[in-house]
């Protein structure tokens, strides 16, 4: 069969059934026999890829990852191993000592950033020796669209509820913002996740919505900025927790101020995003300038 490809002709047999026969050459040359299965994947509209039993064993190798973790190795350290690989759509993570077993400590990391971190993820397997982390959800049961959508809602609620906690210098509220920022992050790691999937797998991106591989950069950047929304806002509640004292009223309803119009501009932004808009996105930045 050559490089550029060859045309076959479809054939129809049966009541409905659709037969396209395969190249000799390939099925000689990857040692393929009658009664062999062979995986077919669709990619986009109007594509679809064949992969003999051999490959397909690689590629369910590549949807499945270990980290091995030595006996000092620090909590911080396990963890930023465990986002990057479900950055990188690994649907299974096992995690396994490389001497004995993983310390409590350890143990205890990976339960907490698994439950606070990887959206969509369960331990389904835990043991003294290893932890076993399967990500379940997929793109049906919570879309790019609706996890940005809840995250930018997570976000203005927020600042809203940081500034709130100024003004009453409520320190439980305050405390209530830091803790939602993980919420925060976790919708931005898991849209990371996808978008990451659906540059290399064109179905999935058409799924999503994206004309193509570009988009995903800049949704990305976008979520970067979300992300630091909610950032700014724990940054306020913390220096709250941190002063405990109140401020003045002429402080206070500038404060005020400039939140109403930075959720304005937000509301404004992601609405020009979402309609692909440009002009609205022009109109926007210049209120800021």
């Amino acid at each position: 069969m050559e490089e550029q490809g060859e045309t076959r002709k479809i054939q129809f047999t049966g009541k409905s059934s659709y037969i396209v026969s395969l190249p000799k050459q390939w099925i000689t040359e990857l040692g393929l026999k009658q009664g062999d299965q062979v995986r077919m994947v669709r990619k986009g509209s109007s594509t679809l890829e064949l992969y003999p039993p051999k490959f397909e064993s690689r590629v369910q190798k590549k949807e499945e990852a270990t980290i091995e973790i030595s006996e000092d190795e620090k909590p911080d350290s396990i963890v930023r191993k465990l986002i990057s690989l479900y950055f990188l759509g690994f649907k299974t993570i096992n995690l396994k000592s490389k001497k004995g077993r993983l310390t409590p400590t350890q143990k205890h990391a990976t339960k907490e950033a698994v439950k606070r971190m990887l959206m969509g993820s369960e331990i389904i397997s835990d043991s003294s020796n290893g932890i076993t982390i399967q990500v379940l959800v997929n793109l049906l049961e919570l879309s790019v669209d609706g996890a940005f959508k809840r995250m930018i809602h997570l976000a203005k609620s927020m600042l809203n509820d940081a500034i709130l906690a100024v003004k009453e210098n409520n320190l439980d509220l305050a405390q209530e913002v830091i803790n939602t920022d993980d919420e925060v992050d976790r919708f931005g790691f898991y849209i990371i996740r996808q978008l990451k999937i659906a540059i290399q797998n064109e179905h999935v991106l058409k799924e999503m919505g994206f004309s193509n591989a570009r988009n995903c950069l800049g949704y990305r950047l976008v979520v970067k900025n979300i992300e630091r929304t909610g950032d700014h806002a724990a940054f306020i509640a913390k220096d709250l927790l941190e002063f405990k004292k109140p401020i003045k009223k002429e402080i206070l309803d500038k404060l005020q101020e400039m939140n109403d119009f930075s959720l304005t501009v937000l509301d404004e932004s992601c609405l020009a995003l979402f309609k692909e808009d440009y002009y609205q996105a022009e109109k926007t930045i210049k209120k800021i300038e």
